[in-house]
């Protein structure tokens, strides 16, 4: 099979019907529009890795479905290995790209939850959905598609459940049901790399009951599909990004969106899930489970390029990298710290009978809850490292420092060590991007709630058998249960 090129996939997102929106207006051409065109770069640099003698072993695998070459990011993850290099792939798409590319991402984990969990409700209802993720996951693997996932429901009113809301289209849900398909209502929101994506895996936001059984749906449509109006998210460097110059530093880029969804039909063979509501739990533990043990790797990867950059503006400020010996070395124990916990969350899993393999849920949710503390430890010492030209960002903007007129003054007092005031000031964009701007990953929320996760931790922690093995080692005979409410 003859992988998927940029230059086809660029052109299959100009061929898609023109349905995202932003600051008003409708972008007609995701590749060229400047509030787009960034996420669209990071994620052909994805599509290019598969092509790449040095990169493929991370970029491509063997299907086995097919048993065939496929982008890695289309593939079943069977064993601890083939999930390891799903973080490998986050880790150096965070070293080409700077940012997060969700469209390589969470419907990569998406196909392979719904996998598993089709795989039992066939063996308990007698449905059909696992061939018909089957079927889906041919296509996908086959054309090589970016599939975004979207879970995050707007949700309404927190204290409520979704068949309580005020307005019900506050959950994506089921309005009617076909012979020959769904309709459904509602939206999706901060979803990423929506714009850079063929298709949209849908999963249900949340663990539902009987009565709610209306919002526990599962499928993939097209990005384009009739009935999809999307918005894209305004980002602090969006005016920034719609410019050229190094003040935004890099081609690359991430953009979340609103996925707004009116009386869209969903045809069967795209149904994965039909208000099966006491399936919806497996989804979410198996997700987050996963996504929470690979996303470490995400921001060890920008980590990585946090300790380049920091080591590069330190030489540009006229200092050795060495001066800042300890701080680079804990930003670096930072970017292991989470690298390694979640393969540990990878390795403790084990096999599910469908053939895929899932990750240990409470150590991934150890995981993120180092995601969203670790990160920002990382990136406040890089913005030490390189002083307040990167913290801030009190510069010049390109056009001033490029300006016939008194452009050269400027240069002359933004240079400060060997290296040239261009140079200087490229690196401070960058790092102020990565620490500050559109190249932040979701560190705190990205992948769910740190204070969801720290629910699940103590939920899984045996706090009583821990307690026995304590009471065996101290000699301590009475029992000590916990005081009454």
């Amino acid at each position: 099979m003859a992988f998927r090129t940029r230059e086809q996939y660029l052109s299959t997102l100009k061929t898609m019907r023109p349905n995202i929106h932003k600051f008003g207006e409708l972008i007609e051409d995701v590749t060229t529009h400047p509030a787009t065109r960034r996420v669209v770069e990071s994620h052909a640099r994805g599509i290019d890795a598969a092509q790449d003698p040095a990169l493929a072993d991370i970029f491509a695998t063997t299907s086995n479905l097919t048993g065939e070459g496929v982008h890695r990011n289309t593939s079943l993850m069977t064993s601890p290995e083939e999930m390891m290099y799903n973080s490998k792939f986050k880790r150096k798409m965070f070293h080409l790209t700077g940012t997060c590319t969700g469209g390589l991402c969470v419907g990569w984990n998406a196909f392979n939850v719904m996998w598993s969990v089709t795989s039992e409700m066939d063996k308990a209802l007698g449905t059909d959905y696992h061939a018909r993720v089957k079927e889906w996951g041919l296509k996908f693997q086959k054309e090589g598609l970016v599939v975004a996932g979207a879970l995050t429901d707007a949700k309404g009113n927190r204290r409520l459940r979704p068949h309580q809301q005020h307005d019900l289209d506050s959950n994506l849900r089921i309005v009617e049901r076909k012979p020959d398909g769904i309709v459904i209502r509602g939206a999706k929101l901060m979803i990423c790399g929506v714009a850079a994506s063929d298709e949209i895996f849908l999963l249900p936001g949340s663990a539902y009951r009987e009565e709610d059984k209306d919002f526990a749906l599962a499928g993939a449509v097209p990005r384009d599909i009739d009935g999809l109006t999307i918005v894209e998210a305004r980002r602090p460097s969006d005016t920034r990004e719609m410019e050229d110059g190094f003040d935004i530093p890099t081609q690359t880029g991430i953009t979340q969106a609103y996925l707004l969804f009116e009386d869209v039909f969903v045809p069967n063979e795209r149904v994965f899930m039909c208000g099966e509501f006491k399936f919806t739990p497996p989804i979410l533990t198996r997700f987050t489970a996963a996504y929470r043990a690979c996303i470490g790797a995400c921001v060890a990867g920008q980590g990585d390029v946090m300790v380049g950059a920091a080591a590069l503006i330190a030489r540009a400020n006229g200092l050795s990298a060495k001066t800042f010996r300890d701080k680079l070395t804990t930003m670096q124990v930072n970017n292991e710290t989470s690298f390694a916990t979640g393969l540990g969350a990878i390795a403790l899993g084990h096999k599910h009978e469908s053939g895929v393999w899932v990750a240990d849920s409470l150590t991934a949710h150890a995981n993120k809850i180092h995601v969203a503390t670790l990160p920002y430890e990382t990136k406040r010492l890089c913005q030490e490292i390189g002083g307040g030209i990167v913290e801030t960002g009190c510069f010049p903007s390109s056009k001033d420092f490029f300006s016939p007129q008194y452009g050269h003054l400027v240069q002359k007092y933004v240079k400060a060590g060997p290296g040239s005031a261009e140079t200087r000031a490229r690196l401070a964009r960058l790092i102020e991007w990565l620490t500050l701007g559109a190249g932040v990953p979701g560190c705190m929320h990205g992948g769910g709630s740190p204070d969801g996760a720290r629910m699940v931790v103590f939920g899984a922690t045996p706090i009583e058998e821990f307690a026995n093995y304590a009471k065996e080692l101290a000699g301590v005979k009475e029992d000590l249960p916990e005081p009454a409410k």
